[in-house]
């Protein structure tokens, strides 16, 4: 059964005509007549899919980002790599359930495998978590990563979460010190990573995971700090601006890349990528191929410099460089705080210098 968001009633009905008229046991056939309101329906289906996809609200982009049908992390890498070998555990605590890690073949190539996965129905939502990553997820993924990095393997994360599990028993294990840890360990790889946002990009649980070479989404996916009901709430102490939120955090793909915070864009079939799953994959094969293939003759170190440069330049055109395009060098430049601190640290000095140039006047005038 095909679940559809509350913008799509006149899709579903167009749809469910659709069905019946393919449906050879139906009372008209499949006859001439029949075949002819076929294609007359599929045109005007795909008309609508059209007209509604095109002209997304950021609060409805957000509503396919979490289309329970969307391919999920697992179903991408079941069908794209070859050979998945999952690993488990951190080696201090346990396994997360709601993160799949491991190594697998693509192309031929060996590559480290990470994907958030939220389940694709109820008990396994549950095991899960819901795609909410604890403590112990990120520190298996970081043992991973640095283990890739040992043995010069490329690094592809799919990010799929609402965010970090915020339960209390995460944050007594380090929730936050483990999510610090992951960026600084994604930061300081010297291998290739691409990270592919195909729904949620919610908070430190994605960036955790996304701070890499190259951070791509899936047309209909979101990218921000917070959710937009959670930013609502925060900001207007009403969880039903949400529309108002989306549209203020510029959380799509396409105002995303406008920012640079991300570096493409994959394409999704009309209506979403739940709609056809195998072109998401073909789309999603070309473009770690390409980037793969692009980083095959650069060096660690221009690697690391590339990543570094990349996330140095994200909304920052003056600043502490003298020249954006050669980031690597970088040259401090005073602000108004430090300015105001160094005049008053001018300014005791010459209080002190003068206070002392009366001591000694006083002095010399008491021994004279």
């Amino acid at each position: 059964m095909k679940n559809y968001l509350n913008f799509e009633t006149k899709i579903k009905d167009l749809e469910a005509e659709l069905d019946r008229l393919k449906d050879p046991f139906n009372n008209e056939g499949l006859a001439e007549v029949n075949t002819k309101k076929i294609l007359s329906t599929q045109k005007e289906l795909n008309d609508r899919l059209k007209q509604v996809y095109s002209s997304l609200d950021p609060w409805q982009t957000t509503l396919v980002a979490r289309h329970e049908d969307r391919p999920k992390s697992k179903f991408l890498i079941d069908n794209i790599f070859k050979n998945f070998i999952p690993l488990s555990g951190d080696r201090f605590y346990g396994e997360d359930e709601s993160v799949i890690a491991g190594f697998a073949k693509f192309k031929n190539d060996s590559v480290l495998v990470i994907g958030q996965e939220k389940g694709d129905n109820l008990e396994n939502r549950i095991k899960r978590n819901f795609g909410m990553m604890r403590p112990e997820g990120y520190r298996k993924t970081i043992r991973l990563m640095n283990l890739a990095n040992k043995f010069n393997i490329p690094i592809i994360s799919f990010i799929d979460t609402p965010g970090a599990y915020p339960g209390v028993g995460a944050e007594e294990r380090g929730q936050a010190e483990a999510i610090a840890k992951s960026i600084e360990c994604c930061m300081n790889l010297k291998v290739p990573t691409v990270s592919i946002i195909i729904g949620e990009g919610g908070s430190g649980g994605a960036i955790a995971l996304a701070s890499s070479s190259k951070v791509l989404m899936l047309e209909n996916a979101i990218y921000s700090v917070i959710s937009p009901e959670g930013c609502a709430t925060i900001l207007w102490r009403d969880p039903k601006k949400m529309l108002d939120a989306a549209k203020a955090m510029k959380l799509t793909a396409k105002d995303l890349l406008e920012l640079n915070v991300i570096d493409g864009i994959i394409e999704e079939p009309l209506g979403g990528a739940h709609r056809d799953k195998d072109l998401v994959l073909d789309n999603i094969r070309k473009e770690i191929s390409l980037i793969l293939d692009s980083f095959k003759q650069m060096s660690e170190e221009e690697i690391f410099n590339h990543r570094k440069n990349k996330f140095l330049k994200i909304g920052r055109n003056k600043g502490f460089l003298e020249n954006s395009q050669d980031l690597t060098n970088l040259s401090h430049k005073q602000n108004i705080g430090e300015i105001y601190l160094q005049k008053l640290s001018d300014y005791k000095k010459i209080a002190f210098f003068s206070f002392l140039a009366i001591v000694i006047c006083v002095l010399i005038f008491y021994l004279l």
